[in-house]
């Protein structure tokens, strides 16, 4: 661990009752977890008790104390996905990772958690790998997640697949079109709004690639957070009052140009997207 890199962190947030929780995102983004000589740097610093910054550190999920593996697989063991077998999910990702909850594999490809909720409590036994939601699943569904994940969930051949196609939206609100042709994202214009999450707001290019994932933002975007979004010209919220089927976060709909509309979940990681043409008269 670099100190150099911790204390310029710590300038970028000089008002420490404001940018704590700020402060450890960078620094977890820097190292991929919060390692103990970083945090008492922190404290040295800021005059803030190691103890306070522990409690945080803690509390919130998307931290971690220990180096994590490069894919992150949670496992709820909730009382609605208990009844639903979920311990014994639980036990063929440990035999087969070789790994007991809580711990990273060896090649550090993979830590396994458990969690005692998802927000999906309907669609249970869930397991989310990556901000990747798998409703439903079975014992036997293990392997086949952990190959998944190994191949890469959201892989896709942007130029080649032809489930994968542009779309152009605008705002359900002021009808302003919402493509940016000046951030391309996947090689295409993105759609983009403004988005905020935890006191932080800025841009969020999306791209407009139906079938592709791939987003870039001016934060670091924690997983599994929902986020707000806006529309960059009238300010008006995007969100609708219908809730995600997968995760229970609010759907956000934008109109198609040419008729229809597109929701996109506004967790970050649910990749729930649903495209309506029906109105379109061919």
């Amino acid at each position: 661990m670099n100190p150099e890199v911790v204390s310029n962190i710590l300038q970028k947030h000089r008002d420490v009752r404001d940018g704590l929780i700020s402060i450890l995102e960078d620094i977890q983004s820097q190292f991929g977890y919060l390692p103990s000589e970083a945090l008492k740097i922190v404290a040295d610093e800021t005059g803030t008790s190691l103890v306070d910054i522990y409690g945080v550190a803690t509390f919130y999920k998307s931290f971690s104390l220990k180096p994590r593996g490069k894919h992150l697989i949670s496992v709820c063991l909730g009382t609605a996905c208990h009844v639903r077998g979920a311990p014994s999910i639980a036990e063929e990702f440990e035999k087969l990772l070789n790994v007991r909850a809580g711990e990273t594999t060896e090649d550090q490809e993979f830590t396994l958690e458990t969690v005692n909720c998802l927000g999906a409590c309907a669609l249970g036994p869930i397991v989310v790998v990556d901000g990747h939601y798998f409703p439903n699943v079975k014992r036997t569904a293990v392997a086949e997640i952990i190959a998944r994940t190994r191949e890469g969930i959201d892989k896709i051949e942007v130029k080649t697949d032809k489930r994968v196609f542009p779309i152009e939206v605008s705002c359900q609100h002021c009808n302003h079109s919402l493509m940016d042709s000046m951030n391309l994202v996947d090689g295409y214009p993105s759609i983009t709004v403004t988005a905020s999450f935890d006191r932080k707001h800025g841009r969020l290019s999306m791209s407009c690639l139906y079938g592709s994932y791939n987003v870039a933002s001016e934060h670091v975007l924690p997983p599994n957070t929902v986020l707000n979004l806006f529309c960059p010209h009238c300010h008006a919220d995007l969100s609708s009052g219908t809730d995600c089927s997968i995760c229970q976060a609010p759907m956000v709909p934008m109109i198609v140009r040419g008729g229809g509309m597109v929701q996109i979940c506004s967790r970050k990681g649910c990749k729930n997207h649903m495209l309506d043409l029906s109105g379109i008269n061919l």
